[in-house]
């Protein structure tokens, strides 16, 4: 398996890592792009990858700013600038100058979100598309009960108060501004996909008809709760999406949490073939 890193242009002083990763059997015109979430980088996206790259693909993962090999910017920024621009930069670079005529998306947690605003911003990329798969993907399921509500409500403080999220004590790749993760909080505690000048993203979901694969984990009770997950995919309300909700009691070797849903030695005998099955 090779690695090579492209340098994408973000600003003046600031580039966006892209990372090609293939073999010598990787065939033209089999194409993923991949991209993570917050608090994370290229490396949640590699299990998938390199079970892609062995059968033939040739993955295109995309780091945000602030994360993983990608340049440190000062200004803050949200998810609307990551899909606007960080998103459009890498999905142009791949038809403008790599001219691919079609490619697949996978993507994990906010890496969905931020690719959904994206295409409702530039639908003519979704005749571009063949597939898509969002791995722990929603946007307002979770604080969902009391507890969640109220634990979410006590996060969010903390957040604000520090300007960030302190994922490497929960051993994480990356700390998190709070500039980016205040939408994640307010449309969670909302229930509502709108930005701040009241542009309604979940009635403009249909829009796109791209068929998704929506991957979610019974043990994922923080971040994208299984119920969450497939209201985010009901609403593109597509017939032909397909949700796969991963639990001992759905038959699964486990209860998968938001990063082992997709980087794990379980989902790699489980669920990356439900991925491949799914692209093919």
């Amino acid at each position: 398996m090779k690695e090579k890193r492209i340098d994408l242009p973000l600003t003046k002083n600031a580039n966006l890592a892209l990372w090609k990763v293939y073999s010598d059997s990787s065939s033209k015109g089999k194409d993923v792009f991949l991209t993570h979430g917050t608090f994370s980088n290229r490396k949640i996206c590699m299990g998938i990858t390199e079970y892609l790259v062995k059968r033939g693909y040739n993955c295109w993962i995309l780091e945000w700013r602030n994360h993983g090999e990608s340049s440190i910017t000062k200004s803050d920024y949200d998810f609307e600038d990551v899909a606007k621009e960080d998103i459009d930069i890498a999905l142009r670079y791949l038809f403008e100058e790599e001219q691919l005529r079609k490619i697949d998306c996978v993507t994990h947690s906010g890496g969905g979100l931020c690719l959904t605003l994206n295409l409702l911003e530039h639908p003519e990329y979704t005749e571009r598309i063949n597939r898509m798969v969002f791995f722990g993907c929603q946007a307002w399921g979770a604080a969902d009960n009391l507890f969640r509500r109220l634990r979410m409500i006590v996060v969010n403080f903390f957040g604000k108060s520090l300007g960030y999220l302190p994922g490497k004590i929960l051993k994480r790749p990356h700390n998190e501004d709070y500039s980016i993760l205040k939408h994640w909080f307010r449309w969670n505690l909302s229930k509502e996909f709108k930005n701040e000048e009241g542009r309604d993203y979940q009635s403009e979901m249909p829009q796109i008809k791209i068929p998704i694969l929506a991957i979610c984990g019974t043990g994922d009770t923080m971040i994208a709760p299984a119920q969450g997950c497939q209201d985010y995919l009901a609403s593109f309300k597509n017939p032909n999406n397909k949700v796969l909700v991963c639990g001992i009691d759905t038959g699964y070797m486990e209860d998968y949490n938001h990063g082992r849903i997709i980087y794990s030695r379980s989902a790699e005998k489980e669920i990356y073939g439900e991925v491949l099955n799914w692209i093919k």
